[in-house]
């Protein structure tokens, strides 16, 4: 639904809290404030499937401010904040197509609404509009897309499937693969922020329980950084040897998922992949284990199974199903085994979600500029951006770093290499 906001006090709360998040995103400040000048999106409809946020409300401030008309829907159904998507439509004016909660077929409704719009840019976390767009292109592409970005690693991996089948559309630019993304909001975003929903939603005490991690990418390395810290015994589950062998060299035993599920007190999954966690390993864990995701969809813990050997779930607590399997051991499954980090909490926090927007917005830019020389690929954000946007953060946050002398920069570009 398009928010018909009648709830003045939701708005307001709303409100406030972006502008709590627009505080902490300094560098999205200085390109609202360049693009406010110079509107370089102007003219441009872009249509964004992101999680409806406070911190994706200061984007849709930006992209705003640069010209483009823009309308949102959400890109999972639990993670709206309702407050906030009733601020966008009654302060800003933007077209928000999403609600907390939200059914399948709601959810799906919502991204055709978006897409009814004939979008020139796409903006997604997860490839929902470009999937859909490439299932009904008649419908969708009566005038020419003419470029997307994609915010997950999970998106990334679908579009980039679909450029190596050559049946990709449109270029799009692969934001999750910047170095001040990937490297900043998957590690410390995805750590912090799924310990966050856990705890949120548990009340559990982290401190000397087993935590396993399946998937032991930037965001695993972010989660096991986060509860290591927090005084866990962390178990990490990987397929890919170089990965388990960083993970045993970090510090953490690494093991099968069928030996840790004997072992663990909390689960969490962040691979990407699907029926990670299989009913064959709810059958080995302790009474009142605790099973969540941090992917970005609901396909890694195998539900289905569990619902097989157990009996009807309850909700015993916001977020948090207890299913008893016919051994009688309980297990807990976490927001609908949805990302949990937004199910059950706020999602990143605003001060890392600044690089991540930062290059949402510049890559837009980017594509407003140049699509007419892009291929259909996808491609990585240019180095000029990322490395512009670490800056403008090192400045926000008052730190200084060396430049290299001309002596220096002659030496590192010449061949003799000599003492």
């Amino acid at each position: 639904m398009n928010y018909d906001v009648k709830d003045i006090k939701l708005s307001s709360r709303g409100a406030l809290r972006i502008e709590w998040a627009r505080n902490n995103m300094p560098v999205l400040g200085l390109i609202a404030e360049r693009f406010s000048r110079e509107r370089p999106l102007k003219g441009l409809k872009v249509a964004c499937c992101l999680h409806v946020t406070t911190e994706t409300a200061v984007l849709m401030e930006v992209v705003k401010a640069g010209g483009a008309q823009v309308c949102l829907c959400a890109s999972n159904p639990l993670s709206t904040q309702d407050d906030v998507a009733a601020s966008l439509v009654k302060n800003l004016g933007i077209p928000v197509f999403s609600v907390k909660g939200e059914d399948t077929k709601t959810y799906y409704r919502h991204i055709e609404a978006v897409l009814a719009a004939q979008p020139d840019v796409t903006m997604d976390d997860g490839a929902d509009l470009v999937s859909t767009i490439h299932q009904n292109p008649g419908l969708y592409m009566k005038k020419p897309v003419v470029g997307g970005t994609e915010e997950t690693t999970t998106g990334v991996i679908r579009l980039r499937a679909l450029a190596n089948q050559n049946k990709l559309r449109y270029p799009i630019i692969a934001v999750n693969d910047a170095d001040t993304k990937h490297l900043f909001d998957n590690r410390y975003g995805t750590g912090q922020s799924t310990l966050d929903g856990i705890v949120r939603a548990t009340n559990k005490l982290l401190a000397g329980a087993t935590l396993v991690i399946c998937g032991y990418g930037w965001c695993g390395r972010g989660v096991a950084m986060r509860a290591k810290g927090m005084a866990a015994k962390v178990v990490v589950c990987e397929v890919d040897p170089l990965k388990a062998l960083e993970a045993v060299m970090d510090g953490y035993e690494v093991m099968p998922i069928k030996d840790a599920a004997v072992k663990g007190d909390v689960f969490v999954t962040v691979t990407g992949d699907i029926n990670v966690i299989r009913k064959e390993h709810f059958k080995l864990m302790k009474d009142g284990a605790i099973v969540a995701n941090s992917g970005h969809f609901n396909v890694e813990i195998d539900i289905t199974g569990l619902r097989e050997i157990s009996g009807k779930p309850r909700v015993i607590r916001d977020s948090v199903e207890e299913y008893t399997l016919k051994s009688g051991r309980r297990v807990y499954i976490l927001g609908e085994g949805r990302l949990i980090n937004l199910a059950a909490a706020e999602g990143h926090p605003a001060h890392v979600m600044d690089m991540s927007f930062a290059n949402q917005a510049l890559s837009l830019e980017y594509i407003a500029v140049n699509h007419g020389r892009l291929q259909h690929q996808v491609y990585r954000v240019p180095y000029e951006i990322d490395s512009g946007i670490a800056a403008l953060k090192l400045k926000s946050m008052g730190i200084k770093i060396d430049t290299l002398t001309a002596e220096q920069k002659k030496y590192l570009a010449s061949w003799e290499m000599g003492t």
